[in-house]
């Protein structure tokens, strides 16, 4: 199996159509032949009767053999017609047997040995036969010779006409020659075509070997599964020609198969047939299916300068987004560890210059004060909220508060157990972190920076709020305010409202946004403690 593996394609084509040829032509050749001998033997059975017939009603034969006199009377007529029938031998008898002719001048006027007459001399019958002479095998015509004397008639010898079989299959050979030149002339077209045929089949296949592409294929198959980005290839009709699973998981298109329709069928919103027209490179398109965000790069097929397909690779930017929020978050965490570490570093400092200049009630008042505060966060932190992840979001926004001289308050009445299951610390990390930073940028530029946050999970839902004492959000933009890409901030900016309430939904849950009396904004979110549906 490994050898015939190793066996170009162009070997294999020309081998298959050489010897389907010869097969073909070895065939016909050999039916031809059987008929034509077949033919070529009646035929010569028949000339070689008609030709006795022909030679036996002369009258001059009669006569000659009346008289006893072939020789002088009938041996030229005799001669003559062999040569023109191109017969081996004419042999004349007598009713006793004796011959009168023969091409062997020295049996004329002997006995014949030959018991063929039979039939007839009794008779009077025509007939074929085969015997054995000296040349060979021959096929003899045999009719008698009968003299007509008024009242009665009577057969008065024999005319025997044969032809050698070798003569016959020499002249059967010479025909079937040109059918072999003729054929070998076919079966060198035929190689020559089958060249061209496996040149055209190799210029098809890239000059690949067909196990090279059955391995191209295996592996192709087994990259696409193993790719997470969705990847998509379209025809230059715009037909879908690949799509592999983790484009059908992407765009839930698990229902029914789509290759073979129409891009616009599966992907509407994406203009991919412009690329197809232009043959111009797409990077980094932003599309919106399903409330999620993809990122799409387009590729054209290009071949002999036509375009002819394009490919497609997309991530889900939602994804990435969240992704980037938790690496954000993270380093949001060591950003405020570390500025707690170089704020208590500096507290301590502070105790030990008051300790050296002997001032211990100062020193004393201020640790007390410390103190106070942190047992209060503590007290909060550790004892009512009891998920891990909250405080660990929590404690980093406290550093990263301190940082930036905001004061973040936590409701003293802020009480919630582990969270569900279903609520990834992604999940939690994107609603907290979000809102708590939009409220740091809302009083960036207050003079006095203050931002509360509660959590509570008594009821059936988990409800989470926070509040700025910002300028608040105008009545205009209440409705855009959770539009990707919609941000004050700047390019590029815009996606952490719509997260926020993307994930929410998904839970469903609510958010709801409304303004301060003196100021401010309050961000409050709903997540049920069950899954819905």
């Amino acid at each position: 199996m490994n050898n015939m593996k190793n066996i170009p394609l162009q070997t294999k084509i020309l081998g298959l159509i050489s010897s389907l040829i010869l097969l073909i032509i070895i065939l016909l050749a050999s039916i031809f032949a059987y008929l034509q001998t077949v033919d070529t033997r009646n035929q010569v059975k028949q000339l070689a009767l008609q030709s006795a017939k022909t030679i036996s009603l002369m009258p001059e034969l009669r006569d000659a053999i009346e008289e006893k006199d072939i020789e002088a009377h009938f041996r030229p007529i005799a001669e003559q017609v062999k040569d023109q029938v191109h017969a081996a031998n004419i042999i004349i008898e007598n009713r006793e047997g004796i011959i009168y002719s023969h091409v062997n001048p020295s049996l004329v006027g002997q006995k014949s040995l030959d018991h063929t007459s039979y039939q007839a001399l009794i008779f009077g019958g025509s007939n074929n036969f085969e015997v054995e002479r000296e040349q060979g095998s021959v096929i003899t015509g045999k009719v008698p010779i009968i003299a007509d004397y008024g009242e009665y008639t009577q057969v008065i010898g024999t005319v025997s006409v044969e032809f050698l079989e070798k003569d016959i299959y020499q002249s059967i050979y010479q025909r079937i020659k040109i059918i072999i030149i003729a054929s070998l002339i076919v079966l060198l077209l035929g190689i020559i075509g089958g060249i061209f045929l496996t040149k055209s089949i190799r210029k098809d296949t890239l000059g690949l070997e067909p196990h090279e592409i059955a391995s191209l294929y295996r592996e192709r198959s087994a990259i696409l599964l193993s790719v997470k980005e969705g990847i998509i290839a379209i025809d230059d009709t715009g037909l879908l020609t690949l799509i592999n699973h983790s484009a059908k998981s992407m765009l839930n298109l698990y229902e029914e198969d789509f290759i073979g329709k129409h891009i616009q069928h599966v992907l509407q919103d994406i203009k991919i047939d412009d690329v197809l027209q232009t043959g111009q490179t797409a990077h980094n398109v932003e599309v919106l299916i399903n409330d999620k965000i993809f990122i799409f790069n387009l590729i054209p097929i290009i071949e002999n300068g036509n375009v002819v397909g394009v490919v497609s690779s997309f991530r889900d930017k939602t994804e990435l987004k969240k992704l980037m929020n938790t690496i954000t978050e993270v380093r949001d965490y060591s950003d405020g560890l570390r500025a707690q570490t170089h704020e208590y570093a500096n507290k301590l400092y502070l105790l030990s210059g008051l300790l050296h200049l002997e001032r211990y009630q100062d020193a004393l008042e201020f640790i007390q004060k410390e103190s106070v505060i942190h047992q209060h966060q503590n007290q909060i932190l550790f004892n009512q909220i009891h998920d891990a992840n909250v405080q660990a979001i929590l404690l980093g926004k406290l550093g990263k508060a301190s940082e930036k001289k905001i004061l973040l308050e936590i409701d003293a009445d802020s009480y919630v157990d582990p969270l569900p299951s279903h609520i990834e610390v992604t999940d939690i990390v994107t609603i907290i972190g979000n809102l708590i930073d939009n409220a740091f940028d809302a009083v960036a530029n207050q003079k006095e920076k203050k931002v509360a946050f509660s959590i509570t999970g008594l009821g059936n839902d988990i409800i989470i709020e926070v509040t700025d004492n910002g300028k608040g959000i105008s009545e205009d933009l209440l409705e855009s305010l959770f539009t990707l890409g919609y941000s004050s901030k700047g390019e590029n900016r815009g996606y952490g409202l719509f997260n926020v309430k993307r994930i929410v939904e998904s839970f469903g849950g609510t958010i709801e946004v409304s303004n301060e009396r003196n100021g401010g904004s309050i961000f409050t979110v709903y997540l049920p403690k069950k899954v819905l549906g």
